[in-house]
């Protein structure tokens, strides 16, 4: 990882919001947010537009009632939050992240972003400052993908408002569509405005936890996140022959476990030889038919998740994938089937410059990183120069009741969010 580099940018404003970053203030916040479904164990459970976290989202709409705020609910029932600069027509700066969690999930995934900004707001008022753009916070809608698939469907659809025609039919397992849940979003947020999907912005900057070991292990507080690895999702499936496992010989059989197996195992070896510390490659679903004790499998179908920063990569994993695969094959047949293809993303230049600047106003360790995880600012990227701020996750756990993060640590990330924000406001 290299070092940041200071640059200079207008520091008074933003420096007058950094030390009215109230730490006390922010972690009452964070904590209460995790009363809304929060466990026995610590972890918090409160999927994407299920009623608890419908409740969350009243408690948010209770928090700013001043004359400058404007609480809007879009047709993605991604929740806003604007607070108004001197300069209205000019496209606002956005901040901002999800407050939705895994089954079982932790208490500062995404909830961090969101409660990060609005302390940023609060830090605005105490400071008495008034920015030329105004700065929104939102909490996107469904980005953890563990109720209804896919993942990040607020902010893919603020991205790309015609995506939302096709996230409106999926269900969750109890068969309740998007749309219904959506729905009943819009009917408990009276306080907020209803508006269409997407708008012009100006810049957009997400806070989050690293959900990696990388940053604790390095001694780094605070890390400017430049780019997000891409990835490419496969379904692999062999098909061979049933058969009898008592009476039909080895040499006889279509097997197509084995054959899988054969597979998976290569691919596994050929990748790790490749000696290539940022590439990442996953088998997570394994399916076998008929799935009998005593029968021969006549199919078996597969996951391949890879992931890497280089797009070259990407490709030449995709060759070595194909490679191995009909190398192995046997006397089966297989089929190969693209899940997902999304490129690396790369943060804007200007927005990252600003980010590094803030970072280094604090004084706190810091690094520059990529994302192994995906995260809203992915799809933002698309339609609006964005950039991310990571804190460090303490043994690098995340989507888990032990997650947790210093209070320091979740402290700086604020005020290098106030001193980014600001600066990209007052311009």
């Amino acid at each position: 990882m290299n070092s940041l580099h200071e640059i200079q940018v207008p520091a008074s404003q933003a420096q007058g919001v950094m030390d009215h970053i109230n730490g006390d203030r922010l972690m009452q916040m964070l904590r209460q947010l995790a009363s809304f479904g929060m466990r026995n164990d610590s972890g918090v459970s409160r999927e994407a537009l299920t009623p608890t976290e419908l409740e969350a989202r009243q408690w948010l709409c209770s928090l700013f009632t001043g004359s400058q705020y404007q609480w809007v609910i879009d047709d993605a029932a991604n929740l806003l939050l604007r607070r108004e600069g001197t300069c209205p027509e000019l496209a606002p700066v956005m901040t901002g992240s999800h407050i939705d969690t895994q089954p079982v999930g932790g208490w500062l995934d995404g909830a961090y972003g969101v409660m990060a900004g609005l302390e940023v707001l609060h830090a605005l008022d105490d400071a008495g400052i008034q920015t030329r753009r105004a700065i929104e916070v939102v909490a996107w809608t469904n980005e953890e993908g563990s109720r209804f698939s896919p993942g990040a469907m607020g902010s893919s659809a603020f991205s790309q408002p015609d995506r939302l025609i096709g996230f409106l039919e999926a269900q969750d397992n109890d068969g309740h569509r998007f749309e219904s849940a959506r729905d009943a979003a819009l009917q408990v947020t009276p306080a907020a405005k209803k508006a269409a999907l997407g708008h012009p912005v100006h810049a957009y900057i997400e806070a989050h936890i690293e959900q990696g070991p990388v940053m604790e292990l390095g001694g780094y507080s605070l890390g400017v996140v430049s780019s997000i690895q891409g990835v490419r999702w496969y379904e692999v499936t062999v098909h061979g022959n049933s058969a009898h496992a008592g009476t039909t010989p080895l040499m006889a059989r279509q097997d197509a476990l084995l054959t899988a197996a054969t597979m998976v195992s290569q691919l596994g070896a050929e990748a790790a030889a490749r000696n290539d510390h940022a590439l990442r490659l996953t088998v997570g679903r394994f399916e076998v038919s008929p799935g009998s004790i005593n029968t021969v499998a006549d199919r078996v179908t597969f996951s391949v998740d890879i992931r890497h920063p280089q797009e070259s990569e990407l490709i030449a994993m995709q060759d070595l994938l194909g490679s191995v695969l009909e190398r192995n094959v046997g006397t089966c047949t297989h089929e190969v089937r693209l899940l997902m293809q999304r490129s690396p993303t790369l943060f804007d230049d200007h927005v990252l410059s600003v980010l590094s600047a803030a970072v280094v106003a604090t004084g706190v360790p810091h690094c520059s990183l990529g994302s192994g995880a995906f995260h809203d600012a992915m799809y933002l990227a698309d339609c609006c120069p964005a950039a991310m701020l990571f804190v460090p996750s303490i043994e690098g756990i995340s989507h888990n009741a032990a997650e947790n993060t210093h209070t320091a640590d979740l402290v700086a990330g604020a005020k290098a969010l106030a001193f980014a924000l600001v600066t990209l406001a007052i311009t």
